[in-house]
C-alpha cells in the first residue's frame, strides 16, 4: 500500500455522496485535476475517483481576519498570527472494485493509485479492440511518483459497430485539431487494415506531404504507444485541374513532381456525368420556395424539353442564359432563372475544373477514383484554394459517391470502413446552415446512419457550439482542445465541472480532453508531433 496522502472529510455542508467525496491533504502536497486517487471502503473494497477541484482554507473566519493579522493591512510584514491551513480536494467517484457505491466514510485513508489501478479506475483495462489515442500523465510534479500511461480507445466505439464518428473542437492554431485527427487516422491505418481514408485539405498545403517523414523525431513517444512513427502509406493526392497544372497552394515544382511520379491526379467535372451534383453549389442558398431545387430537377431529367439533349457545360450555360431572358421561361419564373444564372456563372464559368471529355490535361473524376478506393489507402483531396461554393461541391460529391459505393450502386466491394475527415465542419454543418442544404442533409445522414454502412465521419471545427446538434450528438468520441472562456459558457459545455472548463482555456498544444463511452471519466491526454512532413511557412 502506498503512503496515505489525506483522509476523507465528510461535513454537514459537504457530505460524501455516491458519486463525490472530499478529502483533506497537506497544503504542500501537489495534486492536479484528472489525477486518480483511491479510498479503502466497505468489504475490503477500494473506491477510485478523479480530482475535480482543489481548495485551500485556513482558520480565518473572513478576509478581514487576514487583513487584521497583518497589523491592519501592512503589506511589508508577514502575518504575526499563525494561521492553520490545509487543502481539501473534491473528487468524482469513477469506480469501486466490488461495485459498492455507498458514500465513503469520514476519515477513510486516501492514497495515490498505481498504474494498474489507474487503468482499472478509468476503464482502460477493459478495452479489447485497442486504438492508441495518446498518453496521460498522473501526479506531475512528483519525480518519484509520476506515472505515464498509454491510452487506447476501443475501436468499436469510434469505427463501429458500438459507436462511431469523432468530433474535434478547439481554437485555430493552438488546438492542433488537424494534427490530432491525423494522429488518430494513422493509428487506425496501422492497427486496422480494412479501413480506407478520405482526407480534405482545406488550409494551405498542410496535408499535401503526409507521405513524407517529419524532420522532428518523436519516435520514442510513438514507440511507447505501439506505433511506428512513420508517415502515412499508400497515399494518393487529388487537386482541381486548372489550365496549366493544378489549383493548389502546393509549390508548382512539387505539384509537377507529384504528377510525374503518379502521386497526384488532376480532377475535373464533366456535364454529362456530374450535373446531378449541381445542387451542392447551392448549399448556402436559402431556397425556401424550392425554386432552385425545381430548376436542378429539370436539368437532370434526361427527357426534359430544354436540357435533355445538352452534353457539355457551354451548351448548358447558353441554355440557362436563354431561359433567363424575358419571354423564354415557362413553368419557372424568369427571376428564378436569373438567380440561378448568377450563382452558376460565378461557380463554373471559365473555371478549368468544369470540362468536356476532350479537355487537354484532364486526368480523372473523383467519383471514378473513389468508387475504386481500396482498404488501407489514403486519398487526400486538395480543396484549399477553391471558393466556398466549389469546396461544398467537391465535398458533397465525395459524400454522395461514398454513399453510393456503400449501398452497392457500383457493384464493387468496398473496404469495410471508410473514414472521411473534414476540417472547418461548421461551413457545411453549422447551426445556422440553411435547413434545405443538400450537404447538411448528407452529413446528418452519415452521422445518424453511416455507422451501419461503415462510413465514419471525423469532423473538426473551432467552436463546437456552432455545429448542428444532430452531428455532435451522434459522435461517440469527443475531443476538446484549447478554447476560449466564452465558448465554455455555452450549453455544449454545461456538463463539464467548472475546473475542467477553465483547464480547456489553457491546454497546451498536443493536449486534448477526451470523452468516450468506454472511459469512466473524462481524460486529459497528450499526443506526439505529427509523423509526416510539416511545412515551416
Amino acid at each position: 500500500m502506498s503512503e496515505i496522502i489525506g483522509r476523507v472529510a465528510a461535513t454537514e455542508k459537504f457530505p460524501s455522496t455516491m458519486d463525490k467525496f472530499y478529502f483533506w491533504t497537506n497544503a504542500e502536497f501537489r495534486l492536479n485535476a484528472f489525477d486518480v486517487v483511491k479510498v479503502k471502503h466497505l468489504d475490503e473494497s477500494f473506491s477510485f475517483g478523479t480530482v475535480e477541484n482543489i481548495f485551500h482554507i485556513t482558520d480565518a473566519k473572513s478576509f478581514l481576519t487576514n487583513y487584521i493579522s497583518c497589523d491592519f493591512g501592512d503589506t511589508n510584514i508577514s502575518a504575526p498570527t499563525l494561521r492553520i491551513g490545509m487543502n481539501y480536494v473534491e473528487v468524482a467517484v469513477s469506480f469501486n472494485t466490488k461495485n459498492i457505491y455507498t458514500p465513503v466514510k469520514n476519515d477513510s485513508a486516501v492514497y495515490l493509485a498505481s498504474a494498474e489501478e489507474i487503468e482499472m479506475a478509468l476503464g482502460l483495462d477493459k478495452i479489447k479492440n485497442k486504438l492508441p489515442c495518446g498518453y496521460l500523465k498522473m501526479y506531475e510534479g512528483h519525480a518519484d511518483k509520476e506515472i505515464i500511461l498509454p491510452v487506447n480507445l476501443d475501436a468499436q466505439f469510434i469505427l463501429g459497430p458500438e459507436g462511431a464518428h469523432l468530433n474535434i473542437s478547439g481554437i485555430s492554431g493552438l488546438a492542433a485539431k488537424t494534427s490530432y485527427a491525423m494522429f488518430l487516422m494513422k493509428s487506425v491505418q496501422e492497427n486496422f487494415s480494412d479501413c480506407a481514408f478520405i482526407i480534405f485539405n482545406v488550409k494551405g498545403k498542410d496535408l499535401m506531404a503526409i507521405h513524407q517523414p517529419n524532420d522532428e523525431d518523436s519516435a520514442p513517444i510513438y514507440k511507447n504507444l505501439n506505433l511506428s512513427g512513420e508517415p502515412f502509406e499508400n497515399v494518393h493526392y487529388y487537386a482541381p485541374r486548372d489550365n496549366k497544372s493544378v489549383t493548389s497552394y502546393l509549390p508548382p515544382e512539387d505539384a509537377e513532381n507529384y504528377l510525374a511520379e503518379g502521386l497526384m491526379k488532376k480532377f475535373a467535372y464533366i456535364y454529362e456525368d456530374d450535373r446531378e451534383s449541381l445542387e451542392m453549389l447551392f448549399a448556402d442558398i436559402d431556397d425556401t420556395t424550392q425554386t432552385m431545387d425545381s430548376i436542378i430537377s429539370k436539368i437532370i431529367d434526361p427527357n426534359d424539353y430544354d436540357f435533355g439533349g445538352i452534353s457539355n457545360w457551354d451548351s448548358f450555360l447558353n441554355k440557362v442564359n436563354e431561359l433567363s431572358q424575358k419571354g423564354n421561361a415557362k413553368e419557372i419564373s424568369v427571376l428564378s432563372w436569373r438567380k440561378f444564372k448568377r450563382i452558376i456563372n460565378k461557380a463554373i464559368k471559365n473555371d478549368a475544373m468544369f470540362v468536356n471529355h476532350t479537355a487537354p490535361n484532364f486526368e480523372c473524376r473523383l467519383e471514378d477514383e473513389l468508387k475504386n478506393i481500396s482498404a488501407g489507402s489514403v486519398s487526400v483531396i486538395d480543396i484549399a484554394k477553391l471558393g466556398s461554393d466549389k469546396q461544398a461541391f467537391a465535398f458533397g460529391d465525395v459524400l454522395k459517391t461514398i454513399y453510393k459505393l456503400k449501398l452497392g450502386d457500383y457493384d464493387i466491394t468496398p473496404p469495410s470502413k471508410i473514414i472521411i475527415f473534414m476540417d472547418e465542419l461548421n461551413k457545411f454543418a453549422g447551426k445556422d446552415t440553411t435547413k434545405n442544404s443538400p450537404i447538411l442533409r448528407q452529413i446528418l445522414d452519415v452521422a445518424e446512419r453511416g455507422r451501419s454502412l461503415g462510413i465514419i465521419l471525423f469532423g473538426a471545427e473551432q467552436f463546437r457550439s456552432n455545429i448542428h446538434p444532430r452531428v455532435t450528438g451522434n459522435c461517440s468520441t469527443l475531443a476538446f482542445g484549447r478554447t476560449n472562456v466564452l465558448e465554455t459558457t455555452t450549453k455544449d459545455y454545461s456538463a463539464l465541472p467548472s475546473t475542467y472548463k477553465n483547464i480547456l482555456t489553457r491546454l497546451e498544444q498536443g493536449e486534448y480532453v477526451i470523452q468516450n463511452p468506454i472511459f469512466r471519466s473524462l481524460l486529459k491526454v497528450k499526443f506526439p508531433k505529427p509523423a509526416y512532413k510539416q511545412f515551416k511557412d
